[in-house]
């Protein structure tokens, strides 16, 4: 199901990345031909610049996650931050992630 999501969103040119997500694909990956080919891969998309104002959104959206007992990681929050402002959706399976969004919906926030 989400391959065939991701898959039909990067036909249609909704798929967008940042830093951090680069990074933690990439990390923990030994084999270094499958670091390339992966790397490779990931090279069509262009991170989208991230700005002082998403890192601020960000501390927010932790507080807030926080205060109500859902804790987030930095990279994940930072996601969130950078999709509520740009109104993306978020495709995942990351539970961490997921925890974060469902919290942020029930807030309110359309992720």
């Amino acid at each position: 199901m989400i391959r065939d999501s991701l898959a039909e969103a990067i036909a249609d040119g909704r798929v967008a990345i940042i830093g951090p997500i680069r990074q933690e694909v990439l990390s923990g990956i030994k084999d270094p031909v499958q670091f390339a080919n992966l790397q490779a891969a990931l090279s069509v998309f262009r991170d989208e610049p991230l700005t002082t104002s998403h890192f601020e959104e960000a501390a927010r959206l932790y507080n807030l996650c926080r205060s109500r007992g859902v804790e987030c990681s930095s990279t994940d929050i930072l996601i969130c931050a950078v999709a509520v402002e740009k109104q993306w959706s978020l495709l995942t399976n990351d539970m961490g992630l997921l925890r974060c969004i469902r919290e942020l919906h029930a807030e309110g926030f359309n992720l």
